[in-house]
């Protein structure tokens, strides 16, 4: 798939939806991290035919979490962690692509990185994004 590239009033757009995939995620996870033992009983238990009644629930967790992150990526945003919901979004600026940076909790997009850069290389917007 070619990776799309955001203005900045699109990627501003995405932030809801955002926040709503990170919701379901996290609902979701919660529901694995409750059956997790009862999963590894499972498991351990496995080669003597072992179950759980919790075994749908877990899968539909999984299933459900994969088609989020899935939906995530087909918009073309880049996730670069799950847990604290840390997205990039490719921009053009000054004629070369870089990321728009946000992490779920922000209000709005407020950073920017090199490609290469990583979070710990945002640096504050300011003039450098097109118009809203």
């Amino acid at each position: 798939m070619e990776k799309r590239i955001f203005t900045f009033a699109e990627a501003l757009g995405m932030l809801p939806p955002l926040e709503e995939h990170f919701e379901e995620i996290r609902k979701e996870r919660a529901a694995i991290v409750k059956g997790r033992d009862e999963i590894k009983k499972a498991s351990s238990k496995a080669d003597l035919g072992g179950g759980s009644t919790y075994g749908p629930r877990y899968i539909q967790a999984l299933e459900q979490i994969s088609r989020h992150i899935d939906q995530i990526h087909e918009d073309g945003v880049v996730v670069k962690d799950l847990e604290s919901g840390l997205c990039d979004f490719p921009y053009m600026m000054d004629g070369r692509m870089v990321y728009l940076c946000w992490k779920l909790g922000e209000p709005d997009i407020r950073w920017w990185h090199e490609t290469d850069a990583g979070f710990s290389g945002r640096q504050p917007l300011h003039d450098e994004v097109d118009e809203v």
